[in-house]
């Protein structure tokens, strides 16, 4: 009968052309692959469902804490997993007057963190050191309390971020700083700021130029910033490396998806030896 019998001609044709197909559908799937994107390393929008929409970031941890330990227990923050540490701490600045910081620590303050110095708002710039700043170090410390600081940033560029962190290293210098040294920039969009309008990869550039100036000299660096900072500003990614202290007065738990260790969650606290209100901090190490 042979092999090539007439009767299977059509059955060649019709093998003959799958092979062909197969082929060409071989050949454009790796031409596509080749020309495809590559996967995004950087930022894209996720949802979950208790947290809504924000950039995800693969390299920068999620949160290590479980929002249903934390409760408040006579106006403070407390987290109720007992295989976790946290400390209860305030944050001042001139504005807070004279403090009696013995009658702090008396009341279950465990950490203060101490604004040392502010840049101005105008055109100049101008850096000044916090009018309470060492008396207040001075005091937290006296006192047993752990001490942490922060300045708060108007900076435009990286050179205005190493000065003001020049300036805090200069202040702090014969002080047993073990709590983090910490970047606050902050601005209020359309009021005249000289912030007005900076890049977010200028401002990130300018957390980064801190926090390295300050860690080259032995400190905890930090960069502190709300929920709107955190996911809209900042690129995360770049600043994984420092300690995050996230600010959120509303709600009964941090709502940041990423690693955090300090949570500033009111500005109305009130604690003796503190006239008026006072912001008011959980911490989940004590930086020692």
């Amino acid at each position: 009968m042979g092999f090539f019998n007439r009767r299977y001609i059509p059955y060649y044709i019709v093998g003959g052309l799958i092979i062909i197909l197969s082929l060409v559908i071989v050949i454009i799937l790796t031409a596509f692959d080749a020309y495809r994107p590559e996967p995004e390393t950087t930022t894209r929008e996720i949802t979950t469902e208790d947290r809504g929409n924000f950039p995800y970031y693969p390299d920068v941890p999620a949160s290590a804490f479980d929002t249903k330990y934390f409760t408040t227990e006579n106006g403070r923050v407390i987290y109720t997993d007992e295989a976790v540490k946290y400390y209860t701490g305030v944050d001042v600045s001139t504005f807070q007057g004279n403090i009696d910081w013995d009658a702090v620590a008396d009341d279950g303050i465990d950490f203060a963190i101490i604004r040392v110095g502010l840049r101005g708002y105008g055109s100049k710039g101008s850096m000044h050191e916090d009018e309470k700043a060492r008396r207040n170090i001075e005091g937290a410390l006296d006192a047993g309390l752990k001490v942490g600081v922060y300045f708060f940033s108007q900076a435009i560029n990286t050179e205005e971020a190493v000065q003001e962190a020049e300036l805090v290293l200069d202040i702090i210098k014969d002080y047993n700083i073990t709590y983090p040294v910490v970047f606050d920039w902050e601005n209020d969009e359309g009021k005249g700021m000289r912030t007005d309008n900076l890049p977010d990869s200028v401002l990130t550039d300018c957390a980064v130029a801190f926090c390295e100036r300050v860690k080259a000299e032995g400190y905890t660096p930090a960069v502190y910033f709300n929920l709107n900072f955190g996911y809209l500003r900042y690129d995360l990614s770049r600043i994984r490396d420092y300690v995050f202290w996230y600010a959120q007065y509303e709600g009964t738990a941090p709502e940041f998806y990423y690693n955090y260790s300090i949570w500033q969650y009111s500005d109305q606290g009130s604690v003796d030896g503190i006239k008026g209100d006072v912001d008011l901090n959980i911490s989940f190490s004590d930086f020692s």
